[in-house]
């Protein structure tokens, strides 16, 4: 009798010390916070996202919320509505890559022109050579994106970029740093990584995405091509309010080139946090370490970037193509996740990054309802055709034009958008979240400035 006590003793202490160890993982309300919930209504409701999907992952499972459509007249967004993850496909390579460094494939410290074909070589600046982690993190000192792309279809730009074009320009591009001395954001430098990963593997990279993450997480709908179920359930993307192509990514896929669901997203940072057993949790342990802390206030791993949060370290990713956005982080400390997905180039960081620390402010957007109104007389001076101060030989414009007491502004080739009214001069547009100023020299306007995004751009009144 003795001795089934003091089993049944361990069986209790083992209990409890499971119980105090969850404790520690702090959980989400079971519905979204009240501001959170206003501020993803109020964005469909003036038309800046068609739909939000959002999962929150925690110790107790994962709660989903779906807001909007696929479009307008379509059909109500759910867990299993397919988008475009953009940037957040390069968190996928990192695990292809730590994967292949935990299989001793190759190492992170491995040069890269070692694994390219022998025709081809990457120049660098002084004697340190690119590595796989300078790939992955950031530091390799190739640019954003090729000189050389120049995309036959603007709307789909991707499409017909060549792995002979991304080839030809690595070894010709001019270094302008050292490698491993700067942060520069390079989707470039992913789309390079994936290439080598599955050339690596004598594999495409969607092969090898979907054999060594997708099937093990049982991510059915986490494709670079779309099967004709992802199709069906595709959330058409969305820019200034107006639906647009898909863009299919194929040389660069490492970069932004894969397409998931709330529901297979939700298993991904699951998986992440280490609520799901599985091969890969290792090579995601490996993504998650931090290699530099070179880009302003966040610490950069193997594509994961990283900030200071209340409950801890965020570790998040964001991603976009040409009409969605993507949120995906979590924080290990207090065990939560968060993906957030919209068909609709205005992100929603915000909210994510709002879920995860909650200090975090959610953003001060401008809505049409908080415009004023202005006599026609006002916006009548305004109207007229802006050259873009530009250093590229192709000439920009902004047309404006008034119907009724609507104004409007048109950029050459993209379609017109709504301006609405703070004062006589200063008008925002919502759906593309910009600033526009007029600037009147005696009573007459001589020119505009947009800020957008931390930038200005300076267009003179020609007629």
């Amino acid at each position: 009798m003795r001795k089934y006590k003091i089993i049944l003793a361990f069986i209790l202490l083992a209990f409890i010390n499971y119980k105090c160890q969850n404790k520690s993982k702090q959980l989400f309300n079971k519905n979204l916070p009240v501001k959170v919930v206003e501020a993803i209504e109020k964005r469909i409701e003036e038309g800046l996202n068609p739909s939000i999907s959002l999962a929150l992952i925690d110790s107790s499972g994962v709660q989903y919320f779906s807001f909007g459509k696929t479009a307008d007249g379509g059909m109500e967004v759910n867990k299993n509505t397919i988008y475009e993850i953009g940037s957040i496909s390069k968190v996928f390579t990192a695990i292809l890559l730590a994967q292949q460094v935990l299989d001793e494939d190759l190492k992170l410290d491995d040069e890269v022109n070692t694994f390219l074909p022998d025709s081809i070589k990457l120049p660098v600046m002084g004697d340190t050579e690119i590595t796989f982690g300078n790939l992955s993190d950031h530091t390799s000192g190739l640019p954003r994106m090729p000189a050389n792309f120049a995309p036959v279809n603007p709307n789909n730009p991707y499409s017909d970029y060549t792995v002979e074009q991304m080839y030809e320009f690595i070894s010709s591009y001019t270094p302008i740093r050292i490698v491993g001395s700067e942060y520069e954001y390079s989707n470039l430098a992913q789309g390079l990584l994936g290439n080598l990963l599955a050339r690596n593997k004598n594999s495409t990279y969607e092969e090898l995405m979907v054999e060594t993450i997708a099937d093990p997480l049982e991510m059915k709908d986490t494709r670079v091509e779309l099967t004709q179920k992802m199709k069906n359930n595709m959330a058409l993307g969305h820019s200034g309010g107006h639906i647009v192509e898909n863009w299919d990514i194929s040389t660069l896929a490492g970069a932004g080139g894969i397409r998931s669901s709330t529901f297979d997203m939700a298993k991904f940072i699951s998986a992440n946090l280490g609520y799901i057993d599985s091969e890969l949790n290792k090579s995601m342990e490996l993504t998650h370490k931090v290699r530099h802390h070179k880009a302003g206030e966040m610490s950069v791993a193997l594509a994961w970037h990283i900030k200071k949060g209340t409950n801890g370290d965020v570790v998040w990713h964001n991603g976009g193509t040409g009409g969605y956005r993507a949120f995906a982080g979590f924080v290990n400390e207090s065990g939560q996740g968060v993906v957030l997905l919209t068909n609709s180039t205005n992100d929603a960081d915000d909210i994510g990054l709002k879920l995860l620390d909650p200090e975090s402010d959610l953003a001060d957007l401008k809505f049409k309802s908080d415009a004023i109104e202005l006599p026609e007389t006002i916006l009548e001076r305004y109207i007229g055709v802006y050259e873009v101060e530009s250093d590229f030989s192709i000439t920009l414009t902004i047309t404006i034009t008034l119907e009724g007491s609507q104004l409007f502004a048109q950029v050459t080739g993209q379609e017109k958008s709504e301006l609405y009214p703070e004062n006589e001069t200063k008008f925002f547009e919502p759906i593309d979240r910009y600033d526009l100023s007029f600037q009147i020299k005696e009573r007459q306007v001589e020119s505009l400035e947009i800020f957008q995004g931390g930038q200005k751009i300076l267009a003179k009144k020609t007629n």
